[in-house]
């Protein structure tokens, strides 16, 4: 049954190449919105804070700060709605997951860029 599974995610779901990015990157996600009859492209920009999984169930969680208040989007990287990602730097952090950016504000809260 596991095989069937492995086989079923493998072959018949569409994959789309993204850019490689990971923690500390940020990017920009522009996925599609239906409202009714109407489709529209929304953009979310912000700091990617982990990846998770792997294979179809592999999700990303970016982070922007909205006014004063921090919001959290987790995406599927299979999403159907996702249209492109493009990534506005590359950040240079420590670690796969960077939760204590969360408490992190004003000047503290840069990630310095990765030297290419």
């Amino acid at each position: 049954m596991a095989d069937l599974m492995k086989f079923v995610q493998t072959e018949l779901v569409a994959k789309k190449d993204f850019p490689v990015f990971g923690a500390g990157d940020t990017i920009t996600v522009f996925y599609e919105i239906k409202e009714g009859e109407k489709t529209r492209t929304q953009f979310f920009k912000g700091v990617v804070i982990q990846r998770r999984g792997s294979g179809n169930t592999e999700t990303f969680t970016i982070r922007k700060m909205s006014g004063a208040v921090g919001v959290e989007r987790i995406f599927p990287v299979n999403l159907p709605a996702l249209q492109k990602i493009e990534i506005n730097k590359k950040g240079a952090v420590r670690r796969a997951r960077i939760f204590y950016f969360r408490e992190l504000t004003g000047k503290k809260a840069k990630i310095k860029d990765k030297r290419r």
